[in-house]
């Protein structure tokens, strides 16, 4: 059966989440644009055609999926709700055990990008507008009285370092950490950040 003819940021965004998908699957080294080509059952020449190179291709796809995760993330942070559900919700999907991005792909992309300044760029971005926005939520809360927090930058920080920690490790090493327990550690820390107890947290959410 032919083929539906796509536009050009169709056919990228079609060849993007197929860069992805290849990248999660196989790693940066090994992926090839054979590989991205094959999925999607087009020519080489074509998947060059648009990014001239593995490596635009690669730096794209992150881009994309980075792209992808920030407008998640303002969707969370737009709803009309407290700071305090807002702000639960927004760890609770970053957290290796929700729904976020897919955490290989991003344990691929910070190893890659020691070497890669253009992924260390895009990594770096992405790192730094989640910190904003926790900073910038977490500061919203102390202002209307939610919760109290005398360094929400601080506190950003170590939320998101916590939680990429337990990415890696329950990536890597599947069996480590039960999701459960990283879980109420994920609660314990956000709680314990904002000045609340483990209880109060979920009890000022309702």
């Amino acid at each position: 059966m032919a083929r539906v003819r796509l536009s050009v940021a169709e056919r990228r965004e079609e060849l993007l989440r197929a860069a992805i998908e290849q990248i999660e699957a196989r790693g940066v080294a090994a992926v090839r644009i054979a590989d991205v080509a094959a999925v999607l059952g087009v020519s080489n020449a074509l998947v060059l055609y648009h990014f001239s190179t593995k490596e635009k291709l690669v730096a794209a796809a992150f881009t994309y999926a980075a792209q992808d995760d920030l407008a998640h993330l303002r969707k969370l942070l737009g709803r009309r709700t407290s700071a305090l559900r807002r702000l639960r919700a927004a760890v609770r999907w970053y957290a290796p055990t929700g729904q976020a991005k897919g955490w290989r792909l991003w344990i691929e992309g910070w190893a890659v990008s020691l070497r890669e300044p253009a992924l260390r760029e895009v990594t770096r971005n992405l790192d730094r507008q989640w910190k904003a926005a926790l900073t910038e939520l977490i500061a919203e809360g102390v202002a209307a009285g939610e919760f109290g927090c005398a360094d929400p930058a601080g506190s950003a920080l170590r939320l998101t370092a916590l939680l990429d920690g337990l990415a890696v490790q329950l990536t890597s090493y599947p069996g480590a950490v039960p999701r459960a327990r990283a879980q109420d550690w994920v609660d314990e820390a956000l709680a314990r950040e904002l000045g609340l107890d483990r209880e109060a947290l979920t009890e000022r959410e309702r």
